[in-house]
């Protein structure tokens, strides 16, 4: 099976940094993306940043300029620097792929469990 694994998650104050990780582990032929979304509580699950096996990058607007998303395809990791953290960029933070398992699997979406970022003021 596929499993997705985010880490790099915790307390920060405002202006200050984290770095999100997510491995993604099992049987995996091809990932045609990655990305984060985030849900803060009462509100809509939302992307925040995703890349394409083309190397697209693609931001929200609130995060242009301050969050960074990379891979290192080799490991099957995806990253998000986040720089300049607001209170409003709390949420959990879940990773996501899109990936064919087999030359004759369709592709399918994959979650992680997420994991909490919370920005003091």
């Amino acid at each position: 099976q596929v499993q997705l694994v985010e880490s790099g998650g915790g307390l920060v104050q405002a202006g200050g940094s984290l770095r999100l990780s997510c491995a993604a582990s099992g049987t995996i032929f091809s990932i045609n993306a990655m990305g984060w979304y985030r849900q803060a509580p009462g509100k809509q699950r939302e992307l925040v940043a995703g890349i394409t096996s083309r190397g697209s990058t693609n931001y929200a607007d609130s995060v242009k300029g301050r969050f960074t998303i990379s891979t290192d395809n080799a490991k099957n990791m995806v990253y998000l620097q986040m720089n300049s953290l607001k209170p409003e960029d709390t949420a959990v933070y879940y990773c996501h792929a899109d990936l064919r398992r087999s030359t004759w699997s369709p592709s399918q979406y994959y979650w992680g469990r997420g994991t909490q970022v919370t920005v003091s003021s």
